[in-house]
């Protein structure tokens, strides 16, 4: 989108001109206030929603176009860690045994994958799976990659490997580097069949071999679980852990915003987004409860895996809903998590099977070809926050400072438009769906610094670096060209849609009337000059 740029000088305290449209002085009853003071701070900025990034497989890692996708997340968004699964499964060849059933290592392929996400400034969030088919009991797998789902055959034979391979990765990266990454035993083993066909108990064992291989390198790594589904087993786990003496250090679980099910291996499952104002939110809220009223009351807690669906075709996960709603979960959530990984990066992703065509519900921030779709520049934006938050009671708004003098406000509005049960996400967002107005959102910010300054203006909404409308716009190709690539890439590049001069004068005040319609995004980035 082109760059308006506004070239007069704006007196603050003096006229109040909306850029998209509207002016201050009308009030409507559907005004929304959000005043900010720049010397009243609520502390440094809590990064949680940046600490994790989430995706689909370890062998995907390996691809050229996966990481230079990364690479881009990793620069305008800067998550921390990536989790995958697979990290064992025989595509990334770890584990074989001879004739003898002597256990042969072989660690190859995470070298390349792990080496790069560590060139990148990122670490390894290290989840444990899943069973190497020369290891595992059964033939039992789930997805078109065929990760198997099995216990080991020998617990001790489990316990080596994972010992090996922590003696692996500290003689590669340091103590001290390991020590920073995160151990987490297996993915979802609550869902059975699905991704484990042990019981509780038998996991809780997997778990405890694991442990012990990890702590027998070094005491002060990390490891922990469940990884469950739905928020489940969290007490189970702790008490497991207290009552047997197995080291944890930390909960990890998963949660999604649908109403129906946890898991939906091939992409075939209908599903509703949840009208539950509390969805993703309250599994959090409760899952940090249940660890404070346990007997290991100070646990860090990771959501390793949320989204708005589970499903790998949900086109939700294309729409410019998504970016909103990314928003008001993560801002409900507060300080309940350490981590909210988003589940995940890129629709480079493998699970029901290579996808046919490059919109297809997929989870991923960015599409298969790179295109970034709304739900990106949900984190692109909270990236460019400052790293002092600002004190405010909008509930649908960030706002914070950084060193230089700059103020940045992030606000939107989610609506959940879904018509209900009567209709699946699958037959409504990939339907043409226009935004209508939600009325004015009233900026006031007090007690900025005297002086010049440039107000950016960033925004995500229906058709502003809204991907999806834009391909659907050109007929929906089953493949897109060259040139239809670089179209929706220029069109969806989540620059900055506006700029104006600002004199703040000796009041110290800003404000600013906007129009918001349902489920915009507005980034406001003041840079002192």
């Amino acid at each position: 989108m082109k760059k308006i740029i506004v070239p007069f000088v704006i007196f603050i305290n003096l006229i109040n001109i909306n850029l998209f449209g509207q002016n201050s002085d009308v009030v409507k009853s559907s005004e929304r206030n959000i005043k900010v003071d720049y010397n009243k701070t609520a502390g440094k900025l809590n990064t949680m929603f940046k600490e994790c990034i989430g995706a689909g497989r370890a062998n995907e890692g390996l691809r050229a176009d996966w990481q230079q996708q990364l690479a881009l997340v990793k620069k305008e968004c800067d998550f921390k860690y990536i989790r995958m699964h697979g990290l064992l499964s025989d595509d990334m060849a770890v584990y074989r045994e001879d004739s003898k059933g002597n256990p042969e290592y072989n660690y190859q392929y995470i070298d390349v994958l792990y080496d790069y996400i560590v060139s990148i400034k990122m670490k390894p969030f290290v989840e444990l799976g899943f069973m190497p088919s020369a290891l595992a009991s059964g033939p039992e797998t789930i997805f078109w990659w065929k990760g198997n789902v099995t216990p080991p055959k020998d617990y001790k034979k489990w316990e080596d490997l994972i010992r090996n391979l922590t003696k692996h990765f500290t003689e590669r990266y340091g103590e001290e580097e390991v020590k920073t990454w995160y151990f987490e035993v297996w993915n979802e083993p609550n869902l059975t069949p699905g991704f484990w066909t042990g019981t509780q108990e038998e996991y809780f064992k997997l778990y405890e071999y694991a442990a012990r291989g990890i702590k027998s390198v070094n005491r002060a790594y990390k490891v922990g679980g469940p990884a469950t589904a739905g928020a489940g087993w969290v007490p189970e786990t702790i008490e497991f852990a207290s009552k047997n003496k197995v080291p944890l250090d930390f909960i990890s679980t998963h949660t999604y915003g649908v109403n129906q099910g946890f898991l939906d291996e091939f992409g075939t499952t209908g599903t509703i987004l949840s009208k539950d104002e509390n969805s993703i939110s309250g599994d959090v809220i409760r899952s940090r409860k249940q660890i404070s009223e346990s007997a290991m009351p100070k646990l860090e807690l990771h959501y390793t895996e949320w989204s708005s669906s589970y499903t790998p075709a949900d086109p939700i996960h294309d729409s410019y809903h998504s970016a909103a709603y990314i928003l008001q979960k993560l801002k409900q959530v507060g300080n309940a998590a350490n981590s909210m990984s988003y589940w995940v990066f890129t629709d480079i992703f493998e699970e029901p099977g290579p996808r046919f065509t490059p919109f297809h519900g997929g989870f991923g921030l960015l599409n298969t070809q790179g295109i970034k779709k709304p739900a990106y520049f949900s984190y692109a934006f909270l990236n460019k926050l400052g790293e002092t938050e600002l004190q405010n009671s909008d509930t649908s708004s960030w706002a914070s400072k950084n060193s230089k003098g700059d103020v940045q406000l992030l606000f939107w509005d989610f609506t959940n438009t879904h018509p209900g049960d009567s209709v699946n996400n699958q037959t409504y967002y990939i339907q043409d769906l226009p935004s209508k107005p939600k009325g004015t959102v009233k900026i006031e910010l007090s007690g900025i610094q005297k002086g010049k300054y440039i107000l950016e203006i960033y925004k995500v909404g229906y058709k502003t670096n809204d991907a999806y409308a834009d391909y659907l716009a050109m007929g929906k190709p089953s493949q897109i060209t060259k040139k239809q690539v670089n179209t929706l890439k220029e069109k969806n590049n989540g620059e900055v849609i506006a700029t104006e001069k600002v004199t703040i004068n000796t009041t110290g005040t800003y404000i600013k009337d906007f129009k918001i319609n349902e489920n915009d995004v507005i980034l406001l980035n003041l840079i002192k000059q």
